[in-house]
């Protein structure tokens, strides 16, 4: 594996944490922030907590409808 890949999965986990805390901890709230400190917040606890938000996130799109 090399320097390309590594930056390419980085960055697939990068969006999948993101969409993967949309999915999860921001789920049917309404949220007022700042410009961008939403996009930051997700961004970072996609980033941190993806290993965990990402497989319970795909889990709830495949069995809750």
């Amino acid at each position: 594996m090399g320097a390309d890949d590594m930056t390419i999965l980085f960055l697939l986990y990068v969006i999948a944490g993101y969409w993967s805390t949309g999915q999860t901890i921001y789920a049917n709230k309404i949220i007022i922030h700042t410009f961008g400190e939403l996009f930051w917040r997700r961004f970072l606890l996609g980033m941190f907590l993806g290993w965990l938000l990402i497989p319970i996130a795909l889990l709830k799109s495949i069995f809750v409808k």
